[in-house]
């Protein structure tokens, strides 16, 4: 897909994501964190002081108008142009990417990030190696024999999504040992990896290790795989 057009896509579902958002300027914030833009470089493209940029975000301000939040998709787009234009590739992967119902149980993009805690709490997991991330922007939910053995590195990275800042979970798992190994050839990994089928103490050993070694969150959950897809759809 061209980047113009995936550039048009992208600069819609923003708009469309912040103007339909209980919680506008969370989702305004959200969006600027997945683009990796401070406030304070947003508010420098926007022209505007930086406390501009945070009043709307914290909701100090009234909900942002079509002509805010025009400015604010434009600002970040021209920002991730002049870095090279990676954001708008990824997107181009992910609308040109198609997976078999079989593979992926469930893909979705959150309107703000959310304690990464809540999602533990929602599927009952206990966390066993802590990451670097405290908060996600979206979850892929997949079969892991299935993934491993059909899909290739880049259709790997595309079950990422909008974002690497999310929970890859992993349904079928008998030990652990598969998804972590086959994590260490693609780069980059999520913020957080759960495990589906098994508790701590059936956990590959040295499955721990390797997740403090990549920098992500480790958890497992033994919960039925419906009824925790049930959970995951009650998530913003």
């Amino acid at each position: 897909m061209p980047d113009r057009e995936a550039r048009r896509e992208l600069a819609e579902k923003i708009a469309g994501e912040v103007v339909l958002s209980d919680d506008p300027g969370a989702t305004l914030r959200k969006w600027r964190e997945e683009f990796g833009v401070a406030g304070t470089d947003l508010a420098a493209e926007l022209d505007v002081s930086a406390s501009v940029v945070s009043d709307y975000e914290s909701g100090r301000r009234e909900s942002p108008g079509i002509g805010v939040v025009r400015r604010f998709v434009r600002g970040l787009l021209a920002i991730d142009e002049r870095r090279g234009g990676e954001r708008v590739r990824q997107f181009a992967r992910v609308l040109s990417a198609g997976f078999e119902s079989d593979i992926v149980h469930d893909l979705r993009e959150y309107p703000a990030t959310i304690p990464l805690e809540r999602f533990y709490d929602a599927v009952d997991a206990t966390e066993v190696a802590e990451g670097t991330a405290t908060t996600v922007a979206g979850h892929t939910v997949i079969n892991s024999i299935e993934a491993i053995t059909r899909l290739s590195s880049e259709e790997f990275y595309r079950l990422y999504g909008q974002s690497t800042n999310r929970v890859l979970a992993f349904s079928g798992v008998t030990r652990g040992e598969s998804p972590l190994v086959a994590l260490r050839v693609v780069t980059p990994t999520p913020s957080a990896v759960l495990l589906h089928g098994i508790d701590r103490e059936d956990l590959w050993e040295h499955a721990p290790k390797l997740a403090g070694a990549d920098g992500f969150s480790l958890a497992v959950t033994t919960m039925d795989l419906e009824e925790m897809l049930e959970g995951l759809r009650e998530l913003p």
